[in-house]
């Protein structure tokens, strides 16, 4: 006979699943109310939605980083934090939500890579020092500006077609975020993503074409 009483008090699979569940809309919550707070002129509620969502923002950035060597982590951390006082130096942004947020910061760590990119090879040219922004493992983000380049005003091109076809790629491609996430993010249904984000890739893929 099993012993019931052995078992009591923990807690089964699917309240542990609720219990991550509500943790997580909490913590969502939470993010949207500081980016209201941020949108009424709040001075530390943007370093708290930060602080809240560092670990996504530090894998979008290594997702931006996907060329380089595996094993660092300074690039990364320094991707993130140029891209926040960037987004910081942004005026009269009205935030929406924690989607809104992070497909925001992916754009602003691609626009972070190639000013880099291009500050280094002007430095370059003129023959002087080259300051180093980030870490010194990013040498090799000179390497594939022109196709992060050339990606930027395909993304601009795609834009003026079909402006939500290029926010699904901004979200997904870019952020990082799942069909369910990008559709929250846009106020689309997950099936609208689906066939956006298919026919966003063909037609890029056939703008990148050489």
């Amino acid at each position: 006979m099993i012993d019931r009483g052995k078992f009591a008090g923990r807690p089964t699979a699917a309240a542990v699943r609720a219990t991550d569940l509500q943790a997580g809309m909490d913590q969502t919550s939470d993010i949207t109310r500081r980016l209201a707070f941020a949108n009424d002129g709040d001075p530390d509620a943007m370093r708290v939605v930060l602080a809240l969502l560092y670990d996504r923002l530090r894998l979008i950035a290594h997702r931006q980083l996907r060329h380089e060597a595996e094993g660092h982590t300074l690039e990364t951390d320094g991707l993130v934090n140029e891209a926040y006082l960037r987004l910081l130096g942004i005026e009269h942004m009205q935030w929406r939500d924690r989607q809104h947020f992070l497909a925001t910061a992916a754009r602003m760590m691609r626009r972070v890579l190639i000013d880099y990119a291009d500050q280094r090879k002007a430095l370059k040219r003129g023959g002087g020092d080259v300051p180093l922004v980030l870490d010194e493992a990013l040498l090799a983000v000179e390497e594939n500006v022109d196709e992060l380049r050339a990606l930027d005003a395909a993304l601009e091109r795609l834009s003026a077609v079909n402006i939500r076809q290029s926010q699904v790629v901004e979200c997904r491609f870019f952020g990082g975020l799942s069909i369910e996430e990008t559709a929250a993010a846009l106020g689309l249904s997950p099936a609208t993503v689906k066939r956006d984000w298919i026919a966003a890739r063909a037609w890029l893929n056939r703008e990148l074409e050489p």
